[in-house]
């Protein structure tokens, strides 16, 4: 690779003394990098310089007629800013609170979650601990406690409520006194 490096500069060398007047381009560089040209190009040939014109009074005046701004034009362009801006601080003030919110509601939620689960374990701890066969079984035969018969069964119907605290004997009839707003 050492003799094809030499080579190819030798070669490159050849090239440039040789070929001085005419261009670059047409010469082959051998290897990975490329020499710079030993000449600079021509700036002055690429881009011709026009001459200067000078602007008819009238394009004059007319530029610094556009220039020229009114100012009812400027004060109403500040206030639509202000406006604008006013609007863009309290979008970013309503996301803000919306974010704070849906955070909130979520902690909430889960908090939620966790006392339902919570709740659902004692329930069940609870039910589990309860064994209806040996309440029974105690009721009957260490309190004495017997099913109510057919005769000691009294229907009542009570208008007021969904539910009666009996402070006296039900009547025979099975009714209630009714309440003055249920009368009539």
């Amino acid at each position: 690779m050492a003799a094809r490096r030499s080579y190819s500069r030798t070669n490159t060398r050849y090239a440039q003394t040789r070929n001085t007047d005419r261009s670059v381009s047409g010469m082959y560089v051998y290897g990975n990098t490329v020499t710079k040209p030993t000449y600079e190009p021509d700036r002055e040939n690429v881009r011709p310089q026009r001459p200067k014109r000078r602007a008819s009074s009238q394009v004059r005046r007319n530029r610094k007629q556009a220039m020229h701004m009114n100012p009812a034009y400027v004060i109403f362009l500040t206030v639509a800013a202000i406006a604008a801006l006013v609007i863009c601080i309290n979008y970013i003030q309503l996301q803000s609170t919306i974010t704070e919110h849906s955070k909130k509601i979520t902690s909430m939620q889960e908090e939620l979650a966790q006392l339902k689960e919570e709740n659902t374990t004692r329930e069940n701890a609870v039910l589990d601990s309860v064994n209806l066969d040996e309440i029974r079984d105690k009721a009957q035969n260490e309190l004495g406690m017997v099913y109510a018969s057919q005769d000691q069964i009294i229907n009542y119907e009570d208008p007021a409520a969904d539910y009666v605290k009996q402070y006296e004997d039900i009547p025979e009839s099975g009714v209630l006194a009714q309440s003055d707003n249920n009368a009539g």
